[in-house]
Formats: C-alpha cells, structure tokens, sequence
C-alpha cells in the first residue's frame, strides 16, 4: 500500500520535497531507479523531468540525475499496422516491454560507461533511438510511464527494479483536458482528440489506474 500522499500540485517546494527524498534514497555507492506511474494526462512527464532537474540543482551539477521515459519503447507505426493495433496506440501491448526491462536492468549493471536509450518524438509519432545518453555520473534514473506498476510479465519486473515507486495522479477533468489539447496539438480535429481521449486514453486509464495501490506513494496534483 502506498505509505505517503503529496497533495499539491509540483510547485517549488513539493519538488525540493520530492528530490531531497530522492537524494536520501541514495545509497553510499551505485545507481538507483525511481519510478513514476500514472495515466495518460497524469502529468508524471513534467513531474519526472522537474525532479530529475531540482536533483541536480541542489547537487549543483548537471549530470547526477535523469529522466528516462518508457515511451521511447513504443512499438513503430509500422510495426502496429502490421498487428493491426494502430487505432489504440498506447495501450499496454503497443510498447515493447521486453527491450524496457532490459535496459532498465542494463541501467543498474552498466555504471561504467554510458547507456543510451530512445526517447518519443510527439511530432513525428516515433521513438528515437538512442537520444538520451545515461552517463556514468548519473546515480538517479527518473523513470516514469504508464505502465510501470502493472502486474503482467514483462511489466511484473519493472517494480522490483525500482528504489521506489510514486503514482501520479491528477482530476479526471484536467487529465481530459490535457489529453484533448495534446492531441490537438498534434494534428488531430477536436472531435478527433476528444473521441481518443474519452476511448483510447480512457480504456487505458482503467488498467493503470488499477495499479495504483502497488505505488510507494501517491503524489496527487491539480
């Protein structure tokens, strides 16, 4: 069960609250993984990227922490047309979650040379192979996606690789509304975003926010 709540949303002081956490969760040599969950709209990208930076602002050095998303290893559109699961990218079977927990486990072995891993270009809809670079320095992974907390194999691994877990979790509502806007942002009609938001992003909602007792703690925002 989750043992803290956080009831702000991420301003200055909840982030300082959350990377001091981090720092302490450090051991005295090594890398450690925190997860963040959450679902589609959530907010846990900017969450996971904003602790990753007050980390390294209060260490006063640029390279200690990173953020890392799961959705570099969405599966290629290609590769969903020809499974026939392009019209509910995202879902769960639309990533490759074998290749995540591989290179989740080759962040925790390989600490002495740098570890790339792809990052997701909303723009063209792809992953990019190879975009962030985990350097050696880097002792904090800010790993954070949909999926993280779910309990089917492959996904069943992530958690016992984690340091600790966090849900993140925001209003219905306001989850909507940022899911339409993206989508919108992106190409789609309004009709288009509110009709993928509603199902698509709906249906999975319902799968990760199933998951959200098996979270360290829940970090509620606006």
């Amino acid at each position: 069960m989750p043992t803290n709540t956080l009831t702000d949303p991420p301003a200055s002081a909840q982030l300082t609250e959350l990377a001091r956490r981090v720092i302490a969760l450090l051991p005295e040599n090594g890398r450690i993984l925190v997860g963040i969950a959450g679902s589609p709209g959530a907010g846990k990208t900017t969450l996971a990227a904003q602790v990753a930076a007050k980390v390294n602002e209060l260490l006063g050095t640029e390279a200690f922490a990173v953020h890392l998303p799961m959705d570099g290893f969405h599966l290629a559109n290609a590769t969903l047309d020809h499974l026939g699961r392009h019209d509910r990218k995202g879902a769960i079977d639309t990533f490759d979650g074998w290749g995540f927990v591989a290179l989740l486990r080759r962040l925790l072995a390989e600490q002495d040379h740098t570890v790339y891993a792809p990052s997701f270009d909303r723009n063209v809809d792809e992953g990019i192979a190879a975009e962030i670079a985990v350097l050696p320095s880097a002792r904090v992974v800010m790993v954070e996606g949909n999926y993280l907390l779910a309990d089917t194999d492959p996904w069943a691994e992530v958690n016992t690789l984690l340091v600790e877990s966090w849900f993140c979790e925001t209003s219905e509502p306001e989850r909507l509304r940022r899911l339409v806007d993206r989508h919108e942002r992106h190409g789609r009609s309004p009709e288009a975003a509110l009709a993928w938001a509603e199902s698509v992003d709906g249906t999975n909602a319902l799968l990760i926010e199933a998951t959200r007792s098996r979270a360290t703690r829940i970090i509620f925002g606006q």
